[in-house]
């Protein structure tokens, strides 16, 4: 899209009297932001107002501020392009900043719009006044603070009151675009902050709005043969090449490239579930290829045989503490990124940072390259295949868990579902089975939090015909569960909790389990369960405690119902982390 400055005009029936919010109304709509979620409160009424009138809005109304960010971010998730918030001044900005976080992370765009009190009430000891001014500095794209603008009961004539409500109006609608221009031209989160003057709640009837539109600059890089040349020489000199793909969107590769560097002897691709791409030659389960080389006594030698030397990296966070273990400590000789934003020196050892698309580079890059010989991609393809074996073996033999309980889960959920998965526990045993390939897998790993997973569900949820899973432990569904308290859930929407009565996640790593010290203040054992929550919100409740009783309640967990569903899964607290590490151990043999 070409960038510029054009006239946005549009009539309204019933608008707020406060200039500012109409221009923020008919800015949202000019640029395609049609969902908005906003909280209530009083000092947003002109935006809340503005937004709910207007036929071009989908509005939605969520109390628990930190729920309504988190289902924002999982709408802009979905969408992939921004989502609006609006809420009161004081407090209830800060309960947004967990998602904003997340979304800073994770390249999700959203739009924060915040009522504040006018500039000359903060600081007085008036209420719900805190500077509300950048606040979010550290994990924004854009920052827009907003002019107060007197509404009188008759036109001014005093030329240089005139002349301020001019400068004022054009700063803002300037600030307005500029900021929802940042969020569609670099998906990330950006901050309006608009003070308001009482009276908030007076109307006005078919007002003409022209706002001044600064269109937004859709830059997409190109990198030339001249400039990929040099690269081009190290690949094809380089027996073993890596390539590791962490989070990103459902097939963001075309499949010819797929298939190129599948058909490479010389490279291997490492995906996780959060990669949302898929090929039978690439390995899908990081964890299971370097855990049992821990373990191993000639581990050493197979590191150096693993040992890339030129990795290649795109998406977004990779989950795998092993790989990057790996790494860290058998660095490649050049390690490239690809993406037209960011790239994290996760490795430390960061050559180049290619600012563009995956398909963009590989178009130009991959004609550049030819086929070299190499035992790299045959000898850890049949290391995997060993590993498979392995990992079925296993799993027959091992007691109830929560890896038997995800074995039992992950078989029986239908093609072409959405699954959303919690973070701690229930993503790190996600990275140890293989998913049907249909599945669009997704988990907030910006900021690896368990605060709004649910509801980053619910948001993702509400926007697809398909049907959507949440799969989480018990620490987030309960950290979460005024996910809840909303009315836009859809029938089709499922959950299932693996509830080991505290955080599990902790009893796998290092550190003395058996203390009291441990259970309260690590593990925070409990012995909450979510039926009385379910009825309270109108889902349905099913529960498990074994995996004959797990197979029995999946078998209509997933059929069509008048009501959303969720299935509690109970299993030991104190064995889980014996099953896992164990594996690696049996993994090695």
């Amino acid at each position: 899209m070409k960038s510029g400055i054009q006239l946005y005009k549009i009539n309204f029936v019933k608008y707020s009297k406060i200039p500012v919010a109409r221009s923020i109304v008919a800015l949202c709509v000019a640029k395609n932001i049609n969902h908005v979620v906003i909280s209530p409160g009083s000092r947003n009424a002109p935006l809340t107002i503005g937004f709910t009138h207007h036929s071009e809005i989908k509005p939605y109304s969520i109390v628990d501020e930190r729920c309504a960010a988190f289902y924002a971010l999982g709408m802009a998730q979905q969408l992939q392009k921004p989502v609006a918030l609006v809420c009161t001044s004081g407090s209830a900005l800060l309960n947004y900043y967990p998602a904003i976080a997340e979304a800073f992370y994770s390249d999700i765009p959203l739009v924060i719009i915040s009522a504040d009190r006018p500039i000359e009430r903060i600081d007085i000891g008036d209420g719900q006044t805190i500077r509300q001014k950048n606040v979010f500095e550290n994990h924004i794209l854009y920052s827009a603070n907003l002019h107060s603008e007197l509404v009188l009961d008759s036109e001014a004539t005093d030329k240089k009151l005139q002349q301020k409500q001019f400068e004022s109006q054009k700063h803002n609608e300037r600030e307005v675009n500029l900021a929802l221009n940042k969020a569609i031209e670099e998906k990330g989160p950006v901050h309006i902050n608009v003070p308001f003057y009482e009276p908030l709640y007076d109307l006005v009837e078919n007002v003409e709005v022209n706002p001044i539109q600064i269109l937004p600059e859709i830059k997409e890089r190109t990198y030339t043969e001249s400039q990929l040349g040099g690269y081009a020489e190290l690949w094809n000199k380089a027996k073993r090449k890596m390539v590791i793909v962490g989070v990103a969107q459902p097939n963001i590769v075309e499949q010819q490239y797929l298939e190129k560097l599948a058909k490479d002897d010389s490279v291997i691709v490492l995906t996780e579930t959060t990669s949302n791409l898929n090929h039978p030659e690439f390995f899908t389960r990081i964890d299971t290829l370097i855990g049992p080389i821990e373990k191993d006594e000639n581990r050493e030698e197979l590191f150096k045989t693993l040992q890339p030397e030129i990795l290649l990296t795109f998406g977004g966070m990779i989950v795998s503490k092993k790989i990057k273990a790996f790494l860290r400590n058998n660095q490649p000789q050049q390690h490239w990124h690809i993406d037209p934003k960011k790239a994290y020196n996760t490795f430390f050892c960061l050559n180049k940072h290619f600012e563009t698309t995956v398909n963009s580079f590989f178009t130009h890059f991959f004609p550049l390259t030819k086929q070299v010989e190499s035992d790299y991609g045959r000898f850890w393809k049949q290391v995997k295949s060993k590993r498979q074996v392995r990992h079925e073996e296993y799993m027959d033999e091992i007691p109830y868990s929560d890896l038997k309980g995800m074995q039992e889960i992950v078989p029986t959920i239908p093609e072409n579902y959405i699954v959303h998965l919690g973070n701690s526990s229930t993503i790190r045993y996600a990275q140890l089975f293989k998913w049907k390939e249909s599945l669009r897998i997704f988990c907030n790993r910006g900021t690896s939090g368990i605060d709004g997973s649910i509801s980053t569900a619910v948001g993702a949820a509400c926007l697809n015909a398909e049907p959507t899973l949440m799969i989480a432990g018990d620490l987030s569904f309960f950290y979460d569960s005024n996910a809840l308290w909303n009315n836009y859930i859809p029938k089709n929407f499922r959950i299932i909790i693996l509830n080991n009565n505290g955080g599990g996640i902790f009893r796998i790593l290092p550190g003395n389990k058996n203390t009291e010290n441990f259970e309260t203040y690590f593990e925070t054992t409990h012995q909450l369960q979510a039926k009385s929550l379910s009825e309270m919100y109108g889902f349905e409740y099913a529960v498990a405690k074994t995996s004959e009783e797990i197979n029995k309640e999946l078998t209509g967990f997933f059929s069509n119902s008048d009501k959303p569903k969720i299935l509690e899964i109970f299993t030991p607290r104190k064995i889980n982390d014996e099953v896992l590490l164990e594996y690696f151990n049996f993994m090695k043999s």
